[in-house]
C-alpha cells in the first residue's frame, strides 16, 4: 500500500467515527464539560494517591 491510499483510509474512518458519534448523540453545548478545567476546586479525598501524610497523624 502506498501512503496515499493509506492515509484516505485512515481519513476516512476517522470520518466514519465522527459521523457515527455524532448521529448516536447529538452534540450539546449546555452538557458539555468545560474547555479548559484546572480542577473542581474540591479538596481529595479517599485514596488519593498524591496526597502527602497528615503530620498531626489523623
Amino acid at each position: 500500500m502506498t501512503r496515499l491510499v493509506t492515509a484516505t483510509i485512515a481519513i476516512a474512518g476517522l470520518a466514519v467515527m465522527i459521523t457515527l458519534d455524532a448521529a448516536a448523540t447529538p452534540p450539546n453545548p449546555y452538557k458539555a464539560p468545560k474547555l479548559l478545567a484546572l480542577g473542581s476546586g474540591v479538596a481529595p479525598s479517599g485514596g488519593f494517591c498524591g496526597a502527602l501524610p497528615d503530620p498531626a497523624g489523623k
